[in-house]
């Protein structure tokens, strides 16, 4: 079975890890501000905090978002197609969901539908640049103009780029266009750190207020036994380890190397699968560079396409189901014609690095059949 993810681990990490164990500092340290170095130079971002997991920055930057200040009626934007974490962290932060539709030739956030929907009581919104396909900043930059100067205030816009490690927009990063960004660096993402996250911030302060609030609020310079610091806004615990640090670290050009070779699968496939009977390819602007975490494709016949590629030895998912059916956000229900069309059409091949040149010959050859 060629599998759908896999874990993209350098040869180099093992002895990095164990060095870390060995030297019996073991907690924030050393390697973290290493590790969190190496991240600025790669996203162009030299604002960038490490913390324990992606969804712990996804919770700490709503936290930064909303100042926790919830109020009975504060609403934070957002997209139903991500893995859960991206939204539950909205809730965990005592916030209103609120969702945007989908734009199915992106599978992003329709930002029509999220001009529209911003109000007074929107604290904040999320977009998820899904699968790796950057959502158009420039124009999301327009929207906010505009609702600037209709509301008189700019909703903070964070990213969740935890499938977009590499991604461009206009030639930059992503984490390098002013918003909160928020990377996972979880088994199975493009760079791993075993487990992990980080968040890229757009300005001093919100480097400072998230530096803090990883780890309770607290200066971890400050002498506490002599000078107990006072703690002016409480936070969590939140911080990386020099152990994750550590493997991130040696994993870096790993990354590096998977996202070349990801892009090269997916540009094949692209050639392979282009005007394909029953099935349509996600968008691809100029401006704008993929990282592939997953292939995602839209057939119309989904179980049958998934059993035809199961008998063929080759693993596929639509890996995130749309978070707004869930019972714990039924209050939250909204009209949404554009996932409802693309949602049950969504399904994703293997495109990673372990993807061999015969294998992805196979995979484009079975995914033309039938239709």
């Amino acid at each position: 079975m060629i599998p759908l993810f896999k874990v993209a681990m350098s040869a180099e990490a093992p002895a990095a890890a164990a060095e870390v164990l060995g030297s019996g500092s073991i907690g924030q340290g050393a390697k973290v501000e290493a590790f969190e170095r190496a991240l600025a130079e790669r996203i162009g971002n030299p604002r960038v905090a490490t913390v324990n997991s992606g969804t712990s920055g996804l919770h700490l930057a709503l936290r930064l978002a909303s100042g926790h200040r919830p109020g009975g009626d504060a609403e934070v934007l957002t997209t139903p197609l991500t893995m859960e974490a991206t939204n539950w962290a909205i809730l965990a932060n005592g916030l209103r969901i609120k969702w945007v539709d989908i734009d199915p030739a992106t599978l992003n956030v329709d930002l029509d539908d999220l001009a529209r929907k911003i109000t007074p009581r929107t604290r904040a919104i999320v977009v998820v640049h899904f699968a790796g396909y950057p959502v158009d900043l420039a124009r999301l930059d327009a929207v906010l103009d505009r609702a600037e100067a209709l509301h008189g205030f700019r909703p903070q816009v964070i990213e969740d780029c935890a499938h977009a490690w590499g991604a461009t927009f206009r030639g930059a990063p992503i984490g390098s266009h002013g918003n909160v960004s928020v990377f996972s660096f979880q088994a199975i993402k493009h760079l791993t750190a075993g487990d992990g996250g980080a968040l890229a911030l757009p300005t001093d302060e919100l480097y400072r207020r998230a530096t803090l609030l990883r780890w309770f609020g607290i200066e971890r310079t400050a002498d506490r036994l002599r000078n107990p610091p006072d703690v002016a806004e409480w936070g969590y615990k939140f911080h990386m380890n020099d152990i994750n640090a550590a493997i991130g670290l040696a994993n870096l050009d790993t990354a590096q190397r998977a996202l070349e070779r990801q892009r090269a699968n997916a540009a094949y496939y692209d050639a392979e699968l282009a005007g394909v009977p029953g099935l349509e390819l996600t968008e691809r602007a100029g401006d704008r560079e993929h990282s592939f975490w997953v292939y995602p494709l839209k057939v119309d016949d989904r179980a049958g396409f998934m059993k035809r590629m199961d008998e063929a030895g080759i693993m596929v998912s639509n890996v995130h189901e749309r978070n707004d059916l869930h019972s714990c956000v039924r209050e939250y229900a909204a009209d949404l014609p554009g996932l409802d069309r693309v949602a049950p059409r969504v399904v994703c091949v293997p495109v990673g690095w372990w993807v061999t040149d015969e294998q992805r010959a196979h995979i484009a050859a079975t995914v033309r059949q039938g239709w």
